[in-house]
């Protein structure tokens, strides 16, 4: 009795030296929320990804208009989206007329709301599910989780992950790394996968997944962040980059502090190659 209640106080002056409330994390397979859309033609043909973090879901509709109003963002197939709440999700959703599933890790003492990750899809979410990622953040103790779709987008079946990992003040590089670490030797079995979301660092994370075999789609992307940093990022294994040119920084509109980024892929059998160089 005296350890449990030594390292309770311990954990309590730990929040109380950092001035934050703890979260209150979700341990369970849920809660789970979802929609599918009805069936609609795909503006764009291909593969377009996007990711956005929405800060806090605090300007939804704001979020939307920008989505809507940047041509390329609204023709997307597949939407990662973080710092998310139930409503927000299904309002963009349906406001794009996507498939969503959405889980929450934590109730965020910030916003005193559910937050959490969703993956948005035009076409068919056939499985979901949660992955929970080693290491409480320091301070909240909140949990971070990545949350997984197998989507079929006009017939390419492939793994979607989206993630929002914490950032320096709360977590420490290694241990973000371990949390990549984690989440890529979940995705091993999948022939097609891609990672997408906030990482909250740059040059580590790409290294960490080219080492594992993906592509870093999003390499020398302009900032996300304040114009600043690059956080936000596409990691793709059995897709590819269509071209260097396909791919960039949206505007938000001022409707979050991350800009929306997006890119078009293709399965990496059917990408043009560049001819070999000659040997001399």
């Amino acid at each position: 009795m005296a350890t449990t209640v030594r390292a309770t106080a311990v954990v309590i002056i730990a929040l109380a030296a950092f001035g934050c409330t703890p979260a209150r994390n979700y341990e369970g397979s849920g809660p789970r929320y979802a929609w599918e859309a009805p069936p609609a033609p795909d503006p764009v043909p291909g593969l377009r990804i996007v990711t956005f973090n929405i800060r806090y879901a605090r300007d939804i509709v704001g979020a939307l208009a920008a989505i809507r109003a940047d041509e390329n963002l609204r023709g997307a197939d597949v939407i990662a989206l973080q710092e998310m709440d139930a409503s927000g999700v299904d309002a963009i959703a349906r406001g794009l007329g996507l498939s969503y599933v959405y889980y929450p890790g934590a109730i965020h003492p910030t916003g005193g709301k559910d937050f959490g990750n969703a993956v948005l899809v035009r076409g068919r979410i056939e499985r979901d599910g949660k992955v929970f990622l080693p290491h409480l953040s320091r301070g909240r103790a909140m949990q971070r989780i990545a949350v997984w779709a197998d989507v079929n987008v006009d017939g390419t079946r492939f793994r979607m992950y989206s993630l929002h990992l914490s950032a320096d003040a709360e977590m420490s590089r290694p241990k973000r790394l371990e949390q990549l670490r984690a989440l890529i030797a979940e995705a091993d079995p999948h022939d097609r996968v891609v990672v997408a979301g906030d990482f909250n660092d740059r040059a580590a994370v790409g290294a960490l997944f080219e080492s594992a075999g993906y592509e870093w789609v999003s390499r020398d992307l302009p900032p996300t962040v304040a114009h600043l940093f690059t956080w936000d990022h596409i990691f793709a294994r059995g897709l590819r980059l269509v071209a260097l040119d396909r791919r960039g920084v949206a505007d938000n509109r001022g409707s979050s502090d991350h800009r929306p980024m997006w890119a078009d892929l293709a399965p990496a059998s059917i990408v043009p190659r560049r001819p070999p160089t000659p040997s001399r």
